[in-house]
């Protein structure tokens, strides 16, 4: 491809800044029509950004021969099968994360495109953010010594939903869990980015506020094939905002933040560093890049189904014992 032409399923929030402008941005790529349930929004977002197509059926956008790649968009419910509907038209994906309700669906999604012959990249963009590389750089040239450990806290104070209005991200039919789903999964797949996957995973996860049916606080343990290990907490009913990952080696310790620009701090025995690096105004173009290059034949993008799918596996095994029965596929897995 010398130019990759994309469609976009789900066009809301998540692609008004973060993702949706990076597809005209970025090198090789176009973005050429977009799908939204309801008709008066997709049309609305078309004119917005300068789209030449809308559709209100995503079976149209991915039939539509000037599209050759599509990014979905939508709440996880709906990932797996818009992915198997795509691949079976023959067309690259790029799916939102999480990547999909369980470990299963990720297996089937994965199975879809290999059969296709088609690749399946998720939107795990911190693998691709600049001041996500920095730490990466720090920890591969040795800047702290063999890494021992690593430490997660994210603590937020809660959010009462209005009566009969549960957002999608907290119910957990929709969403695969509530917050821990829809945020922890950036840190732990970013462990994985940074250490390798994990070989082993035990947790809790409970509901103490009892403001919404998923979970709003989960602790878990974690051992990597690489010999680290590694402890988390996600706590969604807290007093206070807490956002913090450690990254514990023989001779020093990085800190950074998940969702904020705080500059990265390295400590070691000679002193410490503290590193500044801003996002780029549109938060996935570094990852979308990576996605393009690789459809136009060079490079190759860090996050894929094989990566993500590791990530979606370790939070089913932390909530496991929360949700007793697996989520039912979504009504639209025989689209």
């Amino acid at each position: 491809m010398n130019t990759v032409r994309w469609g976009i399923i789900g066009c809301g929030n998540v692609t008004e800044v973060k993702s949706g402008p990076a597809f005209q941005k970025v090198n090789g790529s176009q973005l050429v029509a977009v799908m939204r349930r309801d008709a008066t929004k997709a049309q609305d977002y078309a004119q917005r950004h300068s789209v030449p197509r809308w559709y209100s059926d995503a079976q149209a956008l991915i039939d539509d021969p000037d599209v050759d790649a599509v990014y979905i968009a939508t709440p996880p419910s709906t990932h797996h099968p818009y992915t198997l509907a795509a691949a079976r038209a023959g067309k690259p994906v790029y799916v939102e994360k999480p990547m999909a309700l369980t470990a299963a669906q990720c297996d089937e999604m994965i199975s879809a495109c290999q059969a296709a012959g088609v690749p399946l990249f998720v939107a795990y963009y911190r693998r691709a953010l600049p001041r996500f590389l920095k730490v990466k750089e720090l920890l591969d040239s040795g800047a702290i010594g063999q890494p021992r450990c690593a430490r997660i806290d994210l603590a937020l104070p809660l959010r009462v939903p209005p009566p009969d209005e549960l957002p999608w991200r907290l119910n957990p039919e929709i969403a695969g869990g509530g917050l821990f789903v829809d945020l922890a999964s950036h840190a732990l797949d970013y462990l994985d980015f940074l250490l390798g996957p994990v070989k082993s995973a035990c947790g809790f996860a409970a509901n103490h506020a009892g403001a919404y049916p998923a979970e709003d606080i989960v602790s878990a343990a974690f051992e990597f094939e690489s010999g680290v290990q590694a402890v988390g907490q996600w706590l969604f009913s807290s007093s206070e905002n807490v956002d913090r990952i450690e990254l514990i080696g023989a001779h020093g310790k990085i800190s950074l933040t998940v969702f904020d620009e705080s500059p990265i701090i390295l400590q070691t025995p000679s002193g410490t560093q503290s590193f500044a690096i801003s996002n780029p105004a549109h938060i996935q173009q570094p990852l979308i890049q990576q996605i393009v290059d690789q459809l136009r034949g060079f490079g190759q993008c860090s996050s894929t189904g094989e990566t993500a799918l590791r990530t979606t596996h370790v939070m089913e095994q932390l909530l496991s014992g929360y949700y007793s029965a697996p989520l039912k596929s979504s009504p639209l897995a025989s689209l």
